[in-house]
């Protein structure tokens, strides 16, 4: 499901994300919860849940953040998304969490109706910068 959500990354870099997540000296890594859909004994959605430090537009600290959300295209239009988020959501609410963020690329507007359609609200807009660092 990664690998179809970020379909230009490296699997072998995604797989050793996944690895990273579980253990980190001891004490779980991101993400703080991964929730699964499952239809026809196939896994046909997922939403991976973070905890940030931060999150632009929120008051609180930590931050349940969604760092990946993914409904197989099979899938999609049935509820299944909602219910992901819906899952997360009462998650970081039984953990006491009174705030949730995510984020998207400014091109995906796919993405961008479906957090408004389920309750999230725009607040700002970003282009990020890198540059390679040359010793």
């Amino acid at each position: 499901m990664r690998a179809a959500l970020w379909p230009d990354a490296n699997v072998d870099e995604l797989r050793l994300e996944v690895a990273r997540y579980f253990v980190a000296h001891g004490e779980p890594l991101l993400p703080y919860c991964v929730f699964v859909a499952e239809a026809d004994c196939k896994i046909v959605g997922m939403l991976e849940l973070s905890l940030r430090p931060y999150a632009d537009g929120c008051d609180s600290s930590p931050v349940p953040f969604v760092e990946a959300w993914y409904v197989a295209p099979e899938a999609r239009r049935q509820g299944i998304g909602g219910a992901l988020v819906r899952a997360a959501e009462q998650s970081a609410i039984a953990e006491g969490y009174t705030e949730m963020a995510s984020d998207a690329l400014l091109e995906n507007t796919i993405s961008e109706r479906a957090h408004a359609a389920l309750g999230f609200e725009e607040v700002e807009r970003a282009i990020r910068f890198r540059k390679t660092l040359k010793r």
